[in-house]
């Protein structure tokens, strides 16, 4: 399956159909469940490389054909549910295990929750908005191309997702919650909750704090933010994210309705600590009584 396009990268007569590496078939995951779909070699024409994905459905996907649910895109998709592929062996974000849970529990609304892997070496350029004079980076906007103009509408063709800023998030934790925090500030349309775990404020000077200010202002409806930091994540990465919470609030986020901000007491900077905020954040982002 050939990627096809007529026009330019931003012509509105576009006609994108992502293609494939390998031969993109569903795959189970390497630690397998039934209700993970792994699809392999996803290829891009914004972006050199192939990435995998990863496809939680919820409980009674298959029963019912007919129901659509809302949809959160994460990044490092191959740390979040299989022990197989995470950074750290056996170590993961526990995805399933408690979205099933909170699903079940019914304190959060079933929903696909749909893992990108990222590309290892090019991690950094493709998670990082603008380029910094030392470290590189800055293929932020291409990859929000990817995923805006390419993923989502293959996710949408292949899976029930309810369309709609309002039923769909985008999320990730270190570099991955800086460029999802910029793809939300930078896509209001498109996202409308964002999972921001630890996020990278740090990167080049802070400049995700400027883009901020100068984009909410222009920001006709905000995303809900799921905003959090470990307090054992060092000294930069909590002061960093507490000032990005004073941020958002004096550009007109409130405080547990657009915005829940949660200092994480033993929090690191790792799988493990971020599995444990994985049902608080769904619980804000996708409740089952709605928003």
């Amino acid at each position: 399956m050939d990627l096809e396009a007529t026009g330019s990268l931003d012509g509105a007569s576009e006609v994108w159909r992502p293609g494939w590496h390998a031969s993109g078939e569903e795959l189970p995951a390497e630690t397998p469940h039934e209700r993970l779909k792994v699809h392999r070699g996803f290829r891009s024409r914004i972006l050199p490389d192939a990435r995998d994905l990863i496809v939680y459905l919820p409980p009674g996907y298959e029963a019912d054909a007919v129901r659509r649910y809302p949809v959160l895109y994460l990044n490092d998709g191959q740390n979040l549910f299989d022990p197989a592929t995470s950074f750290i062996k056996g170590r993961t974000w526990q995805v399933r295990e408690t979205a099933d849970e909170a699903i079940e529990a019914g304190d959060v609304e079933p929903l696909i929750i749909v893992g990108i892997y990222n590309t290892g070496d090019r991690r950094l350029a493709e998670y990082t908005h603008e380029r910094d004079w030392q470290m590189g980076g800055g293929e932020g906007d291409s990859y929000g191309l990817l995923l805006t103009r390419e993923l989502m509408p293959w996710i949408a063709e292949h899976y029930r997702v309810k369309p709609g800023r309002e039923h769909t998030g985008l999320g990730g934790s270190s570099l991955g919650g800086l460029i999802s925090l910029y793809l939300g500030l930078r896509y209001p349309e498109k996202f409308g909750r964002l999972a921001v775990l630890s996020p990278s404020v740090w990167w080049n000077h802070k400049s995700i704090l400027g883009i901020l200010n100068e984009t909410a202002p222009f920001l006709h409806h905000k995303p809900r933010i799921w905003l959090d930091v470990g307090d054992h994540e060092g000294k930069m990465t909590l002061r960093d994210t507490e000032l990005l919470s004073k941020r958002l609030k004096a550009n007109g986020w409130v405080e547990d309705e657009t915005l829940y901000f949660e200092k994480v007491r033993g929090g690191m900077h790792d799988e493990p600590s971020w599995a444990t905020r994985v049902g608080p954040m769904l619980r804000f982002l996708f409740p089952a009584t709605g928003l």
